[in-house]
């Protein structure tokens, strides 16, 4: 069976949301490779040697694994929301306030039909989440 993980892209704060992310949500934050740090048989784009070919933070048996656009390759992100449960509310409503930090809440959390408590935020970096915690009604 495969697995199913996320995988982000910024435009040269990668490293900065990746610590922000490892700060919130705890896990194992992995040693960042940088495009400067590729072999020389793959050329770094002009302009990207600091900026993050690679990062990931593994959660639970879970990656959020992330990169920079290379210099000039900059674009804008959308169609997408990473999904965050957790098993109590009060765990959810602590991830989203450090979430919203500098950020900006689309739906605040709050009692739903379909768990104790839901929100949505796009963080300071333009990631947008979803954040749940408590039980699921049947």
């Amino acid at each position: 069976m495969p697995t199913l993980d996320s995988y982000l892209f910024f435009n040269g704060d990668c490293a900065e949301a990746m610590r922000f992310y490892h700060q919130v949500l705890g896990g194992e934050l992995e040693p960042m490779l940088k495009y400067g740090d590729a072999p020389e048989s793959m050329p770094c784009p002009a302009g990207s040697g600091d900026r993050i070919m690679h990062a990931c933070l593994a959660l639970d048996g879970r990656m959020l694994m992330a990169s920079d656009a290379p210099a000039g390759e900059e674009g804008a992100r959308g169609g997408f929301a990473v999904a965050l449960q957790y098993p109590q509310a009060a765990q959810a409503q602590r991830a989203f306030d450090a979430l919203a930090a500098g950020g900006t809440v689309t739906m605040p959390m709050q009692k739903t039909f379909w768990t104790d408590s839901f929100g949505m935020v796009t963080d300071r970096f333009g990631t947008p989440w979803m954040v749940g915690g408590g039980a699921v009604p049947r």
